[in-house]
């Protein structure tokens, strides 16, 4: 009840609607520099820890959506909290949930998306290392010091129309994008913050069958 109840103390607020009133003036259509249909140029990177059967100990359990339209484009966000930093919808695993319901309810919550179906999901556990600093900030915001995050990926393929698409979510979490764009693959990298690109390039790898 407590946790409603703030929730809705967050989206009536004075403040927040104002960032609401920011938040709707998202624009689907960004346009971006070209870049080649070529993840090579991001193989510098280093390699990502994996385990086959489960996250790595003092890893943040945690989902990751790669979600696609009709043109095999792929739906990323600008972080409200991190200036020109733009990522794919992820969030935590709550205890004993299944990682594909997770991953379907915070696409949900982040995105206000429900139409969307599921093709396929990684194999294995991909995780990131937090750099110190954003991990000294994750630790008071959390509570727990976490390493990084462990992610299992879904690939998810919108079915709904773009009007579906709300940055405020369903509602019962804080917003945290500021605008959303189709983007290739490449895009993505390019536009994401350093730590997570080695997983983003896993991960399109995997996927590379029904981005093509």
């Amino acid at each position: 009840m407590a946790r409603t109840l703030s929730r809705s103390i967050f989206l009536n607020s004075p403040v927040n609607r104002s960032c609401i009133s920011l938040l709707n003036r998202s624009n689907p259509n960004l346009t971006f520099p070209k870049y080649h249909s070529n993840l090579s140029k991001f193989s510098n990177f280093p390699l990502v820890h994996s385990s086959m059967d489960a996250p790595s100990e003092g890893y943040r359990r945690n989902v990751g959506i790669c979600l696609i339209n009709s043109s095999k484009k792929i739906f990323a966000a600008s972080r409200l909290d991190i200036p020109d930093s733009w990522q794919m919808p992820q969030g935590g695993i709550d205890e004993g949930e299944d990682p594909k319901v997770a991953a379907i309810r915070e696409l949900r919550e982040e995105t206000g998306i429900s139409s969307a179906e599921v093709l396929a999901e990684t194999p294995h556990w991909l995780t990131y290392d937090f750099p110190p600093d954003v991990r000294e900030k994750l630790k008071h915001q959390w509570g727990s010091d976490w390493k990084g995050q462990a992610q299992k990926w879904f690939l998810l393929k919108f079915t709904g129309k773009e009007e579906e698409i709300n940055l405020l979510g369903d509602g019962t979490e804080k917003p945290e994008f500021g605008q959303w764009s189709w983007m290739s693959p490449e895009q993505v990298i390019e536009q994401a913050v350093d730590f997570k690109k080695p997983v983003y390039k896993e991960v399109f790898t995997v996927f590379t069958p029904y981005l093509q």
